[in-house]
Formats: structure tokens, sequence, C-alpha cells
């Protein structure tokens, strides 16, 4: 069992992919899909990356120290800035300060946020089981990897709330159908890379089933594998029947989404236990 500072670091790491994921994926999506009124969302799941960053940094000098005066020991996060760790913080202040910045800056702005929100996904490759591997194919499927997830998660909270008033329903079909079709390369590129990934992290079927690594991997795979079945149920059910005039495809969907996005807390909460308290198998 992790300690106190141990769950302290899930928890932080929780809400840093939950934010940097959902505010880079939101622009993303905002600038590929046209969408209207995304920027409060975009805006609050930033500043959610920004206090997660620091959270993470500051328990980073903790964990060494193992007392709390090290989240504030000047000495000891300076040392923290020379490492990989500091390079990630940098990444992820800059993008998501100019994401944030991109947002109040008019049309030209979306590309600005859109930018940001690339930097910091990519501070990702900076830290963590990939980054030790010091591979650069391991470095490049983890950014398709997680731009690909990033757009998903997106997508999701404004195509919900097309969803949720008749006034929308034509623009929720619309986006539906768009990103259904973005989804038929995304969607296979994430699992073949995610595949890959996986593969060199664990090795071996035996380590798999044998450590806690790969048994949360798998429980991770299997909720991935229900967030296929969900997104499959949109793409082939509920966006043709609203596209068709079906207004309760509507609810449909709507409930959908919501179930997508319950089981995409699952798979980031088993992510950051995966990165922050599990070891890969040797």
């Amino acid at each position: 069992m992790p300690d106190l500072f141990g769950l302290a670091a899930i928890a932080t790491k929780f809400a840093l992919y939950l934010g940097v994921m959902t505010a880079a994926g939101t622009v993303m999506a905002t600038l590929m899909f046209r969408l209207d009124r995304t920027r409060g969302l975009a805006v609050a799941f930033a500043v959610l990356g920004l206090i997660a960053t620091i959270l993470a940094f500051s328990l980073r000098g903790a964990n060494l120290t193992g007392d709390v005066s090290g989240m504030t020991d000047p000495e000891m996060l300076g040392l923290l800035w020379t490492t990989p760790v500091g390079t990630a913080l940098l990444l992820r202040l800059v993008g998501l300060g100019l994401l944030i910045a991109g947002l109040f800056m008019g049309r030209v702005g979306t590309w600005v946020s859109v930018l940001g929100g690339v930097i910091a996904i990519w501070s990702f490759d900076h830290v963590g089981h990939i980054s030790s591997r010091d591979t650069t194919l391991l470095d490049i499927a983890l950014m398709l990897h997680l731009l690909a997830v990033a757009l998903w998660i997106g997508v999701l909270t404004p195509l919900k709330r097309l969803a949720s008033s008749s006034n929308t329903y034509a623009s929720a079909a619309d986006v539906g159908y768009r990103f259904g079709v973005v989804a038929t390369v995304t969607v296979p590129v994430l699992i073949i890379l995610g595949g890959y990934m996986g593969y060199e992290l664990v090795g071996s079927f035996s380590a798999l089933i044998s450590t806690g690594y790969g048994q949360a991997l798998i429980i991770k795979v299997l909720l991935v594998g229900l967030l296929l079945g969900l997104a499959a149920a949109n793409k082939l059910r509920f966006i043709p029947a609203l596209r068709a005039g079906d207004p309760a495809a509507a609810g449909h969907l709507s409930k959908s989404i919501s179930v997508e996005w319950l089981v995409i807390l699952a798979v980031l909460g088993t992510t950051a236990v995966l990165t922050t308290n599990l070891t890969l198998p040797t």
C-alpha cells in the first residue's frame, strides 16, 4: 500500500491527467469541429492542470525528503528543476499558459491554444516509464497515443451539451458524425500504439498476469474495451438515428456520453496508479 505521500501523488497525477488531457482535447476538438461555447470548459480544466502541475512538482520534493517540508524546500526543488521533472514542469506551465492565453486572443488564438495543449501533452514524454526507455519510437508512439485520447475526451462534453437541447440536435448529429469519421483513423492508431507500448513495457505474458503493473494494465485494457463498445454504439446506432431525426436518440447519446466519462475517469485513475505506484516488470 502507498503511504500518505504516495496517495497524494496518485491523486495529483489523476488531476494532472484530467486537467491537461481535457483542456488540450477541448481546444483541439473546438478547432477541428468548429465548436462554440467551449472556452469556459477549457479554462477550467487548464487551471486544474496548472494546480496539479505545481502540486505534483512539490510532492516530488516531499517524497525525496520524506517530510512535508520538502514541498517548499528551495534546495530540494532547485535540484528537481535540473532534472527531467523540472523540464516537464516547464513544458506544462508554458503549454497550459499558452492554452489559456489563446482562448482570449480571438480566432488566431485557437491555434495558440492548440499549440499550448500539444506542448503540455508533450511533457508526458519527459517523465514516467516511457521516458526511462530512452527510445524515440516509444516517445513518438506515446505522443500520438495521447493526442488521440485527448481529442476523444475533448469532444465528449461539447457533444453532450449539443445533444441536450432540441435546438442543437442537428449540430450534435453533425459533430458526432464527423468525429466518427475521424475516429475510424484515430481509434485503430490508439489501439495499435497502446498495444505496442504495453508490450515494450511489460515484456512477456507471464509478467502481464503475475505482476502488479501487468494486472493494472489488464484492468486498463478492459476499461478501454468498454469505452470502445460505448463509442461503437454512438457511431453505429445513436448518431445515425439522430441524423435521421429521431429525438429519442439524443437522450440515448447523452446517457452514453455520461457513462463514457465515468469509464474515462476510471482509466485515468488506473493510469495514475500505473505511473506513480507500480514499477515495471524486470
